[in-house]
């Protein structure tokens, strides 16, 4: 039911901003540094690439709407402590597509609040340790699909050129498997901050 209301959803958006008398769309690229809540690694030693694109709408004079796609890895990592030798090195990469929507609020002329939510399909996952990659029959099932609300805050650092920086933190887990059970239930679930660089391609209307 909550797959189905979200794709409605983002499809009445996007129809909406089709039929906008304006509307703004470029191009995202940037990374992120992520973790997992539910296992035992803490800290956001997980680096992973981020790419896309987005287009946007003016709704009111200092709100807008908008829409991306984009390709997101994510994941959690132990790093080799010496201090522990024998504690065996673990890695997850996890690759997404995900569809956020998004609003944004300007605080003035060069920057502005972003809240939203961003629904995500997995379309892949790694896990390595010690001996390298583990064996597909060996690995973890995770979820297919995630849910991250986020905030996050923009600056236009120039004409067509804005810095963006994001905190998202998924609602449904990445994985049913946890050793943990201080979060909502257990299981693993993403935690992400993200920093990219939005160009603007300009009115496409």
């Amino acid at each position: 039911m909550i797959r189905k209301l979200l794709i409605a959803g983002i499809f009445v958006f996007f129809v909406n901003v089709i039929v906008a008398q304006r509307f703004d769309a470029g191009l995202i690229a940037g990374f992120n540094t992520s973790q997992v809540e539910g296992d035992t690694f803490k800290g956001y030693h997980q680096a992973g690439i981020l790419a896309g694109l987005f287009v946007q709408t003016d709704v009111a004079p200092a709100i807008l709407a908008g829409m991306e796609i984009k390709y997101s890895q994510k994941g959690s990592r132990r790093k080799f402590d010496p201090k522990q030798p024998d504690v065996d090195k673990y890695g997850m990469r996890l690759g997404y597509i995900d569809l956020p929507l998004f609003m944004g609020f300007r605080t003035n002329d060069n920057s502005m609040i972003i809240g939203g939510i961003a629904p995500g399909i997995l379309i892949h996952s790694k896990e390595t340790n010690s001996d390298g990659e583990i064996p597909e029959q060996d690995r973890q099932d995770f979820n297919r699909f995630d849910l991250q609300p986020f905030v996050g805050f923009q600056f236009d650092f120039l004409e067509r050129a804005s810095v963006d920086l994001r905190f998202a933190l998924s609602v449904i887990p990445c994985s049913d498997k946890s050793e943990t059970n201080y979060y909502f239930h257990n299981g693993l679930f993403n935690n992400v901050i993200s920093l990219a660089l939005y160009y603007n391609l300009g009115n496409l209307r």
